[in-house]
């Protein structure tokens, strides 16, 4: 399966046991960043669509300037407006 097709994975249709459990995931610390990386993936499987403790997650990356943290305070402020 490519990126591509990975990316394109339907939580709402995946058969839960074909996707890789992110606790079963293992990392050595103290391997340089892109054996990790490649650790990581080959471990996961699909990095956009996996099972999180019995729970299918799917993530998606936009491309903006904006980081997770600007997201979230962004998302934290308008929750406080509402208040």
């Amino acid at each position: 399966m490519t990126l591509d097709e990975m990316r394109k994975v339907d939580i709402r249709t995946v058969d839960p046991a074909t996707l890789h459990d992110r606790r079963d995931v293992r990392i050595d610390s103290r391997q340089p960043r892109e054996k990790r990386i490649a650790s990581y993936l080959k471990q996961i499987g699909n990095p956009y669509c996996y099972v999180d403790d019995g729970v299918v997650v799917k993530i998606g990356f936009m491309n903006t300037r904006e980081t997770i943290d600007d997201r979230l305070e962004g998302y934290a402020r308008s929750q406080v407006s509402k208040g």
